[in-house]
């Protein structure tokens, strides 16, 4: 083989690595976002509950307010009653105190479903609360373990990154050059091999011609249809014969 495409293959090799690292790394931070998403949705969950029950005993006092107030008027009308001396005076104080109570039954008949309304709100936040921790605590410990992964992957890449540079500046300059410019734009199958007389890297056939060239291993030759860097073994051949 062709020593310019055995340094090119251990090149490739390593850029292979290096971008599935990258990407695995790249993909810890969406992972960690989803995960405390999660957490952060359990949590409003558990707030909006929590704000539904104090809103529920809110307007509980207030109509027992409501309700001590007719309950005062009613006093201040029974006294007035006991006062006066005047029948239709009396009679419109009756009418007042009946106002009255019946106003205290439908406030009352509104805090009866109220009361239940708590309960069932209660039942809520409790059932939040418990999944709020429990996501919490998922949580963490994924986002832990993210983090664990992400210092693996950043060790990693800083491995492989280390003596990249090493490897690139042992492949001639010419055959770097036309490396690099194609993995721009191939991605990480830029040096393939022959496979059954076509191109490891688009498939196309290939013509005699450039089989012939790839054979005698004499300089770098490239994919007519695609450009990729092509190279030709006998374990390809035979590969190709069967």
């Amino acid at each position: 083989m062709l020593d310019a495409i055995e340094k090119l293959l251990v090149l490739q090799d390593r850029d292979r690595n290096l971008h599935r690292t990258q990407a695995d790394l790249a993909s810890i931070a969406p992972q960690r976002a989803r995960a405390q998403n999660l957490a952060s949705s359990s949590q409003q969950a558990l707030d909006a509950a929590k704000l539904r029950a104090k809103q529920t005993e809110s307007d509980k006092k207030k109509l027992e307010l409501d309700v001590e107030a007719f309950k005062e008027r009613i006093s201040k009308y029974s006294l007035q009653q006991f006062q006066t001396k005047k029948n239709e005076e009396y009679r419109a104080l009756a009418h007042e105190i009946e106002t009255c109570k019946d106003g205290i039954s439908k406030l009352e008949d509104q805090i009866l479903e109220l009361m239940e309304q708590a309960d069932v709100v209660a039942k809520e936040v409790a059932t939040t609360t418990k999944a709020a921790a429990s996501a919490k605590k998922d949580v963490e410990a994924e986002v832990a373990e993210l983090g664990k992964r992400e210092e693996n992957f950043q060790q990693r890449l800083a491995e492989l990154q280390s003596n990249r540079a090493e490897l690139a500046s042992a492949v001639e300059e010419g055959a770097l050059f036309r490396y690099e410019r194609l993995l721009k734009s191939k991605g990480e199958n830029v040096i393939v091999g022959i496979q059954h007389s076509a191109c490891g890297g688009c498939h196309m056939r290939l013509p005699t011609q450039v089989m012939v060239a790839c054979q005698s291993q004499s300089e770098l030759n490239a994919c007519p249809h695609c450009g990729r860097i092509i190279y030709f073994t006998r374990d390809m051949e035979l590969a190709a014969a069967e």
